[in-house]
């Protein structure tokens, strides 16, 4: 069941829970584009049953209110505020994607709150020093984040226009991703229950505009507002060593320069292996009392 909590600026964050409600927290941070919904699939949570999953649209998807010029760590504010009004501790958080940025964020600048951090398939910062950041990257990606960045209103206005696409038919989506895939990639898309979480979290993200998308991808590619060096709470990052979305350069930077990160890299997994490890992230995360 959604519910909205108010932050402390007066924005309304959209959040759904899911488990039990008086079991280990983890916060799940969802990707890019994306939301609350479909976070972890169905059987994985089920899965888990002493567990409390909280999971919120970012700013500007679904029915939560934009917060435009946001920044990665801005996610530390709302998941504080969110635990806040939610009566919680301390907690675990989890990234997958564009959202996991946002959990090493948590893990950074809320110590005293976050027990574990896990970020699935994250993208290194673009200002990390020696890293070429579009290296191994598929053109499509290549291409999307060169205009961001050189052009963000024509970028703004593609954005808008794919996401009217999307509310249409959200298996464009995927379709736009096809030359970054794997062949593990499309086993895993062609699952029903992955395909059909997935369309159903993309039309609600996109549902009423494509702004989230937008300040999502803005903030990844701008300063995050923390040092990714500076985490000092255990980190799990797992990554496939075929991902072409985000690829393994990032992985073994952010490997190189979190204290406390457990790598993980899967030799034979694209991007869309990180739904394969939830799983097992998820039995890391969950007895966490450190």
């Amino acid at each position: 069941m959604a519910h909205g909590i108010r932050t402390q600026d007066g924005r309304t964050l959209t959040v759904e829970e899911h488990g039990d409600p008086d079991g280990t927290p983890v916060v799940l941070l969802h990707s890019t584009p994306g939301c609350r919904l479909g976070v972890v699939p169905e059987d994985v949570l089920t899965a888990h049953p002493r567990t409390r999953f909280l999971s919120y649209d970012r700013p500007g998807y679904g029915d939560s209110d934009r917060l435009p010029g946001r920044r990665v760590a801005d996610a530390a504010r709302d998941v504080r505020d969110l635990a806040d009004a939610l009566g919680l501790g301390r907690f675990s958080v989890l990234g997958l994607f564009g959202g996991a940025p946002h959990a090493l964020a948590c893990a950074a600048l809320l110590p005293s709150r976050v027990r574990r951090a896990a970020a699935l398939a994250s993208p290194a910062p673009p200002d990390a020093r020696d890293l070429s950041w579009f290296d191994g990257m598929a053109g499509s990606g290549v291409e999307e984040f060169t205009l961001a960045l050189t052009d963000p209103l024509a970028f703004a206005e593609r954005l808008a226009a794919r996401a009217a696409d999307v509310r249409r038919d959200p298996a464009q989506l995927l379709v736009s991703l096809r030359d970054g895939l794997t062949e593990s990639d499309r086993r895993i898309l062609s699952t029903p229950a992955v395909s059909e979480q997935l369309l159903r979290g993309y039309r609600e993200a996109l549902r009423g505009s494509s702004y989230g998308w937008l300040d999502d991808t803005l903030a990844l590619l701008s300063n995050w507002g923390f040092d990714p060096g500076t985490v000092t709470r255990p980190v799990l990052l797992w990554h496939g060593a075929r991902d072409t979305l985000s690829p393994v350069g990032h992985f073994k930077w952010l490997a190189h320069h979190i204290p406390r990160a457990r790598p993980v890299l899967e030799q034979d997994a694209g991007h869309f292996g990180a739904l394969e490890a939830l799983p097992a992230v998820l039995d890391w995360l969950r007895p966490a009392e450190s």
